[in-house]
């Protein structure tokens, strides 16, 4: 057991403290409280992990977690049930401003957005675990081991119970869906392939003025109101992009943004949908059949990118968003040697994002607006929509 002060919150979902000259990571505390941790992994490194178990000095924020399987020792999912919203969204916002001084060397006060809803009911895809004797359940924090947890407080009404009330294959996992129609999706993985077994499979939902229609297990924000808030602050982003121009969606999906962006170049303009998933790049060629601006190009980023160049030529602007790991140093360099006036960065990871906009920065990019979503609450994740606009002089670090 050990007696700590809690400092400042780290990105990943703890606090900072320290013992006898270690690092220690707090979960389940708040920044300036005085709390008993019990350690949970310790490699004999220059830190470890801890949970607090009692807290001696409560931070104002501090409230009783809404859900019992959130403590210590317990489900993984949520990282702050502990604080308020408020405070968990100032915990947020200080993470991305830490990660981008530290690693992109950019001092910027950060708002962190609440999304409508509140902190409750708003997780529309998730994926559970099974328990050896067939029951859903989720996983503990840093554990393969299954909580047969029941009802969980974040998942969108309606999205567990026709889950809860079957059994499943032991081991397996069972990916959910709860769509904007109200249709609940669930599907079995199980030894490398997936059996659908509740719902249609074919998720419809409404987003950017539009309906949409895609698979089930293909990417669409989590959150109900993720959707509208990413789709406008990438508008704001683009600036002046008009009739005419070319714009780059990559990384596009079932084509949420590059359908908002068609809109801007009008049907003389072009939006260039890249996407490697074959299930989303179908939906995207659905969704946006009516616009005649947009062109979905199946592949890899960075295995397309050469082409682009070569049948289009330098597109005016760039929107990206990238997985969690985001662009990468490689990538981000040959995006900033595009020479595109701006690029639109969207990421979930405030690590990821600030190391690809010191890569951008290398090549002449300079953050110019972030918008900052708390479109996963109770849980330490966020998501950015960062602006970068092209300098005349890419020496100059802005």
């Amino acid at each position: 057991m050990l007696d700590v002060e809690v400092g400042a919150v780290a990105h990943g979902g703890h606090c900072v403290a320290r013992y006898e000259g270690r690092v220690v990571f707090v979960r389940h505390a708040l920044p300036g409280e005085r709390v008993h941790a019990v350690v949970t992994e310790d490699g004999g490194g220059s830190f470890c992990r801890a949970d607090a178990v009692t807290v001696l000095r409560a931070a104002p924020g501090r409230v009783e977690p809404p859900c019992p399987w959130a403590g210590p020792g317990g489900c993984g999912g949520c990282d702050f049930q502990h604080a308020d919203h408020d405070t968990q969204r100032a915990l947020k916002a200080a993470v991305v401003a830490e990660q981008l001084a530290h690693l992109a060397g950019i001092e910027r006060e950060v708002v962190c957005e609440a999304l409508p809803g509140g902190p409750l009911g708003w997780r529309t895809r998730l994926r559970m675990a099974v328990t050896d004797d067939g029951r859903p359940g989720l996983r503990a924090h840093r554990s393969h081991e299954v909580l047969p947890v029941g009802m969980c407080p974040i998942a969108a009404p309606g999205a567990l119970e026709p889950v809860l009330e079957r059994e499943w294959t032991p081991t397996a996992e069972i990916e959910i869906v709860r769509d904007a129609a109200g249709q609940t999706h669930a599907a079995e993985l199980f030894e490398g392939e997936r059996h659908p077994e509740l719902g249609s499979g074919v998720a419809h939902e409404h987003a950017a003025g539009r309906d949409w229609e895609l698979p089930a297990p293909a990417f669409w924000q989590v959150h109900p109101g993720a959707a509208d808030a990413v789709v406008t602050a990438a508008l704001e982003g683009v600036g002046d992009l008009g009739p005419g121009e070319t714009v780059w969606d990559l990384y596009g999906g079932a084509g949420l943004i590059a359908a908002a962006l068609a809109e801007r170049v009008g049907p003389d303009g072009l939006v260039v949908d890249v996407e490697s998933d074959p299930d989303a790049t179908a939906a995207a060629g659905a969704n946006l059949a009516d616009l005649p601006a947009c062109r979905v190009v199946r592949g890899r980023v960075e295995k397309v990118l050469d082409f682009l160049v070569r049948s289009d030529g330098a597109p005016d602007v760039i929107v990206a968003d990238p997985p969690r790991k985001g662009l990468g140093r490689q990538l981000a360099a040959r995006l900033g040697a595009v020479g595109a006036r701006r690029i639109v960065h969207v990421a979930c990871d405030p690590a990821a994002l600030a190391r690809d906009v010191a890569a951008l920065a290398e090549t002449g990019y300079r953050l110019e607006q972030l918008r900052v979503f708390d479109a996963f609450p109770m849980t330490h994740l966020v998501e950015c929509v960062a602006t970068l606009a092209r300098e005349l002089d890419p020496r100059d670090p802005g």
